[in-house]
């Protein structure tokens, strides 16, 4: 799993189409293969996504949900 998600603006929000990316199972790394000077760069760049939802009970749950790399929960100060 990769965490934060993209829609939180972590590390995965940063890739763009063609972008080298390395896979390594045994090593339990995923690489992004790109300078951190770019990364820097696509970061000041970057903007939050609007909500899909904005009313009902999906907007509810987006507002309250963990991400998926902690349970994707609600009640997590439980």
């Amino acid at each position: 799993h990769v965490a934060p998600e993209a829609y939180v603006g972590g590390p995965i929000a940063l890739i763009k189409e063609g972008d080298s990316i390395t896979i390594d199972a045994k090593k339990r790394l995923i690489q992004l293969n790109v300078t951190a000077r770019e990364l820097a760069a696509r970061r000041k760049q970057w903007k939050a996504p609007k909500p899909r939802y904005t009313r009902g009970v999906l907007a509810k749950y987006m507002k309250l949900v963990s991400t998926a790399s902690i349970g994707a929960i609600t009640d997590g100060d439980l």
